[in-house]
């Protein structure tokens, strides 16, 4: 009798393959969409900005991106967190800035600076999201 009570208080949630698509099968329907447009579109060389602009309207409007970050939020204790930084109000604000700032120093002619600061700006975001799983994870 103690196995049959054990049992029913041991609930252990998994999810297969089969579960998992067909629970996202429009979100990786759309981020297929979205890959091949994007694949189609450079090689017909069309431009760069209006690839990433019609990518951010098309994904806004199909919510794309919050189904990426369901789909982030599924891995094991990693994913609730990344989900979490990645919605974050600041994050987003820093990313934004340093978009901004790039488009001013190219217009000034700083191109090859304008690359080492990016870098170090997806290093800086990176690091904030690796220290903010550590910190919760310790």
């Amino acid at each position: 009798m103690k196995n049959k009570a054990e049992n029913k208080n041991d609930i252990r949630f998994h999810i297969t393959i089969k579960d998992f698509f067909l629970a996202f099968w429009k979100t990786i329907l759309i981020w297929l969409f979205i890959g091949v447009f994007i694949a189609i579109a450079l090689h017909f060389h069309v431009d760069k900005r209006i690839i990433g602009g019609s990518v951010v309207v098309f994904g806004i409007v199909t919510q794309a991106f919050i189904g990426l970050l369901n789909i982030i939020g599924l891995i094991p204790l990693i994913g609730p967190i990344a989900a979490k930084i990645l919605a974050l109000p600041f994050f987003w604000l820093i990313n934004a800035l340093g978009y901004f700032v790039s488009i001013i120093a190219i217009k000034r002619g700083y191109s090859k600076d304008v690359i080492n600061y990016r870098i170090l700006t997806v290093v800086l975001l990176v690091g904030i999201v690796i220290g903010y799983v550590l910190g919760k994870l310790v």
